[in-house]
């Protein structure tokens, strides 16, 4: 059997070196080296033999089967040289023109944004989307206790290290903490809420959010702002809507709408504003006088008012997009679209 085995080693060699192509090189690997080749099977036999026999078969179907593999190595490396041999690059050939790129429709977003509030005199700040509970919560006035927190269930780090934040409010505070009055700054950047991902919702989503604090600070301050904001985003004719809402960090609260730029409210099917005339963007008001306490400012001396959106709505709306989660699913042929 050892002259068998080596007859077989000695036979593989040969038909590998003679091979003429990948696909002939593969139908030997089966033929030589598959599960029912005759080296496989041969090896089988190795355990049914008597003791005292067993080693010297084993060695040499093992020095087989390492020579069979070695040559399948060094004709595979000829085959592959051989192919790049015949594809040399052909310089008299006219030049390739790169593909060229361009930002992500929330990028763009972002950048208009910023641009439009840096030209009212805000700064633009950033912060850790790893946070911690005060800065999250605690000093945006939502104690632990509080029912809201339920609204921005979030992802909690191992061993106490902190969460994923849910807001850019947590920038506000952080730049608070560092700076006294005036303050006029806006943040944007990614958040995270536990969220079921449907066409509408997302565990992972940008936000824009606002502060600006001052003495003699007012609410139409507040409105003149989004109004502004949102008459360059939307359209010279976009018209702003107030409506009473809750939250923690600000008193009096506000949601504001836009009106409707795709049908301006005379469409009854209309799938933006569903025939409304208004689109609901997010919500502000007037900075809570206990955020002011947490952060060392004196309520009593200045006022201010925030405001938040998300970019995904914002660019929902303006680009007619169905679905939230296009935005991340790095699809080329959504983001050439921008």
């Amino acid at each position: 059997m050892i002259e068998e085995v080596r007859q077989l080693e000695s036979t593989a060699v040969a038909e590998i070196q003679a091979a003429a192509d990948d696909k002939a090189l593969a139908d030997l690997r089966v033929r030589h080296l598959g599960r029912k080749s005759p080296l496989r099977l041969a090896m089988g036999q190795i355990g049914k033999l008597p003791a005292d026999q067993r080693p010297a078969l084993g060695q040499v179907a093992g020095q087989a089967q390492k020579a069979i593999q070695a040559a399948f190595a060094a004709k595979e490396t000829e085959l592959r040289r051989a192919a790049d041999a015949g594809s040399a690059l052909d310089v008299t050939l006219p030049g390739r023109r790169p593909l060229a790129g361009s930002a992500h429709p929330l990028t763009q977003l972002t950048d208009e944004l910023t641009a439009i509030f840096e030209g009212m005199g805000f700064d633009v700040a950033d912060g850790p989307e790893a946070e911690d509970e005060y800065h999250n919560f605690d000093a945006l006035n939502t104690p632990a206790d509080h029912p809201a927190r339920d609204l921005q269930d979030t992802f909690y780090l191992e061993g106490g290290a902190g969460l994923m934040r849910t807001q850019t409010s947590t920038v506000q505070i952080r730049v608070m903490e560092k700076t006294p009055p005036p303050v006029r700054v806006v943040a944007p950047g990614r958040v995270y809420r536990k969220e079921t991902v449907d066409a509408t919702h997302h565990f992972a989503f940008h936000q824009i959010e606002g502060l600006y604090v001052d003495r003699g600070v007012s609410f139409a301050d507040l409105k003149g702002t989004v109004e502004a904001m949102g008459r360059q985003v939307l359209g010279a004719k976009t018209r702003v809507r107030f409506r009473p809402h809750f939250f923690p960090f600000t008193e009096p609260s506000v949601e504001y709408d836009f009106s409707c730029s795709i049908c301006g409210g005379n469409n009854t099917g209309c799938s933006i504003c569903k025939g409304t005339g208004w689109i609901e963007i997010a919500g502000a008001g007037m900075v809570d006088p206990a955020v002011f306490e947490a952060v060392g400012y004196d309520p009593e001396e200045f006022t201010g008012f925030a405001f938040g959106m998300g970019l995904e709505r914002i660019a929902m709306i303006r680009y007619g997009i169905d679905d939230i989660r296009l935005f991340l699913d790095n699809d080329l042929r959504f983001t050439r679209q921008f």
